[in-house]
């Protein structure tokens, strides 16, 4: 025997890749549950704040304003982007992101707690200021809710692998539009009947968003290593946050430059706003024009929460085998039939438009499932983990960027009327599925 003490070295088995397999999976596993269970809360609780029924009808309770009404997708829009853009870089160097997700669904439940409490109190006297007091909370609402999409979206990019991504979108929406049925039929609908039930449907959301904070808790997220700390670094908070804004300015301007694929994304996502600048006139043309009631809104809210269920299923497995692009693609084509239905009824007899009136929530119900995939989309189009909040938010502003004209699109309304301006977003909406075929297949990259 020599003197080589390698002889003497035990021999040791090869690492058990099965196991370490199996204990990724199994991760994965567990967020995919909590996330699918935070969705599935958040939807509930979302059902009573329809953007594109409850909210109008809400401002419109208070004053009938063609121009105000168009500022809702103005401060829905402005706050899910600017704020989400602003912070993108402060998210990416965050070792653990579940607690901001935690912060932000507190926040929007905070939100409307405050609402529930200021319509209480002002609508029986000062129905002009609680109108001011529903745009603000609206506005800082809409902040906090781009925020917690912006979390939300880099926790799926970081804990979900791609193909398992349109199966969570599918359990998440299919189960969570389920159960905000049930919860818009045993409460929305009686509430909605009350001559004031505004404040119950803001109590609720609050509880149910509330209730949602504690999925993101749960999660088993790996820390990242923290990122370089942004230039200013120990300074005055408003010179930190100027310097963070340079070096976020920067950062955009240099991911839009080195990726065609993003800027045709944001393109298509610029065109696709038409949709959302459109729908808070739908149920005032169906009040001002066809005479419906109020009684109206919960079948509208069905019909979109079950159409959005219905989409899912089809969407999310489609998704996952044959990629992101075909199903955006064509979500966005179909988007573009929400203005043409509402157009086609215009012309027919009232009574029978507004019994048909529910149809036009059925391509509405694309909306939810269009946007997530959007966000999908920007995640596959990033390089790497580190680089999904800034994606997300880039596309984020090009769904903004338009929604400046959304009180001009109000006034056109008030002035030339509903189908001229219905005609022309159905034009913009399908001109951005026309830009959309244009896009890349990551998954083939």
């Amino acid at each position: 025997m020599g003197d080589d003490t390698t002889d003497l070295e035990p021999i040791l088995p090869p690492p058990d890749r099965s196991t370490t397999d199996l204990g990724v999976a199994g991760r994965e596993a567990r967020n995919t549950w909590w996330m699918e269970c935070y969705q599935v809360v958040v939807r509930v609780g979302w059902i009573f704040k329809t953007e594109t029924i409850i909210m109008p009808a809400v401002l419109d309770a208070l004053v009938d304003s063609g121009f105000l009404r168009g500022l809702l997708p103005v401060l829905n829009r402005g706050g899910q982007s600017i704020p989400p853009l602003l912070f993108s870089g402060t998210l990416s160097r965050q070792p653990l992101k579940k607690w901001v997700l935690v912060r932000t669904s507190l926040a929007m439940a905070g939100c409307f707690a405050v609402l529930a409490a200021a319509w209480a109190v002002l609508r029986p006297s000062r129905p002009d200021l609680l109108a001011v007091v529903f745009l603000l909370i609206y506005a800082a609402f809409s902040s906090v809710n781009g925020l917690n999409q912006l979390v939300a979206a880099s926790l799926q990019g970081k804990l979900i692998s791609p193909g398992h991504r349109g199966r969570a979108m599918v359990v998440s929406v299919t189960v969570g539009s389920a159960l905000a049925i049930l919860a818009a039929v045993l409460l929305l609908g009686p509430w909605l009947a009350e001559p004031d039930g505004f404040p119950k449907i803001f109590a609720a959301t609050a509880v149910f968003f509330a209730a949602a904070a504690f999925a993101p808790a749960m999660l088993d997220e790996p820390e990242d290593h923290a990122g370089p700390p942004a230039a200013g670094a120990g300074s005055h908070w408003l010179a930190r946050s100027l310097a963070t804004m340079g070096q976020g300015a920067a950062a955009w301007r240099t991911t839009i430059a080195r990726d065609p694929a993003l800027v045709r994304l944001s393109l298509v996502a610029a065109c696709f706003s038409a949709v959302l600048m459109l729908f808070p006139h739908y149920q005032a043309f169906a009040r001002d024009r066809l005479g419906s009631h109020a009684g109206s809104l919960l079948g509208w809210v069905v019909t979109q929460n079950a159409a959005t269920g219905l989409a899912s299923l089809v969407a999310g497995p489609v998704s996952d085998r044959r990629g992101t692009r075909i199903v955006l693609v064509w979500l966005v084509a179909l988007s573009a039939l929400t203005p043409l239905v509402v157009t086609a009824l215009s012309a027919l007899p009232h009574a029978i438009a507004v019994r048909w009136f529910w149809t036009v929530y059925l391509p509405l119900g694309l909306n939810p499932i269009s946007l997530k995939l959007f966000t999908n989309y920007a995640l596959e189009l990033a390089p790497g983990p580190a680089d999904h909040p800034r994606y997300v938010s880039i596309v984020g502003a090009a769904l903004a960027a338009p929604f400046v004209l959304s009180p001009l699109v109000g006034m056109a309304v008030d002035l030339i009327g509903f189908r001229p301006v219905f005609v022309a977003g159905a034009a913009a909406i399908a001109g951005g599925a026309v830009i959309a075929a244009g896009l890349p297949e990551p998954r083939h990259g």
